[in-house]
C-alpha cells in the first residue's frame, strides 16, 4: 500500500511538473511577445517564471529520489561484498532522508520568516518561493523510507 500511494505522489509530481513546464514557457513566451511584439515588458512574467522554474525544479528532485535517478556512488558498491552493498544502501538512504527532513524543516523556518513579505510583482507572499523545497523535502522523506523498507524486504522500488 505505502508503494502505491508513493508511485501515485510521484506520478502526480509528475504530472504537475509537466503542467508547471507549459506554465513557464506560456510565461516566457508572453514575456518575449510583450517585449517585442507590443513594446510593453509584463513585469509579473520573469518574477512568475522563476516561480515556476522552483516547483518544476522541486517536482523533478522528488521523482529522481523515488525512481533513484539521483548521482550516486554505484560502480563502487557494484564490486563490494553483498553485505557490505546492502549496508552501504541502507545509509545511503537514510543521508538522503535526513537530507529531505532537514531540506523540509529549513525551509519552512524561511518560508514562515518571510511570509509576511510580498513579491512585489505578483503580489503573493515571498514565502511562496519556499514552499516546493517543503514539499519535496518531505517526499524525499516518504520516498526515502519507502526504498528502505524495499532494501529490508529484499525488493527492488518499482518506477514508472
Amino acid at each position: 500500500m505505502y508503494t502505491k500511494m508513493s508511485r501515485a505522489l510521484s506520478a502526480l509530481c509528475l504530472w504537475l511538473g509537466v503542467v508547471g513546464l507549459m506554465g513557464l514557457i506560456a510565461a516566457v513566451s508572453w514575456q518575449v511577445f510583450g517585449r517585442y511584439v507590443l513594446n510593453n515588458t509584463p513585469t509579473w512574467a520573469e518574477s512568475l517564471a522563476l516561480l515556476m522554474v522552483l516547483y518544476v525544479t522541486m517536482f523533478g528532485v522528488a521523482v529522481g529520489v523515488r525512481n533513484a535517478g539521483h548521482i550516486g556512488l554505484e560502480s563502487l558498491l557494484v564490486l563490494a561484498p553483498d553485505w557490505l552493498r546492502i549496508r552501504m544502501e541502507y545509509v545511503i538512504h537514510l543521508f538522503v532522508l535526513l537530507f529531505g527532513a532537514a531540506m523540509a524543516c529549513s525551509c519552512a523556518s524561511l518560508a514562515e520568516s518571510v511570509w509576511a513579505y510580498r513579491l512585489p510583482t505578483l503580489g503573493i507572499s515571498e514565502g511562496w518561493k519556499y514552499i516546493p523545497a517543503v514539499i519535496c523535502g518531505c517526499l524525499i522523506v516518504l520516498f526515502s523510507i519507502e526504498h528502505i523498507l524495499a532494501l529490508a524486504q529484499g525488493r527492488e522500488i518499482e518506477v514508472m
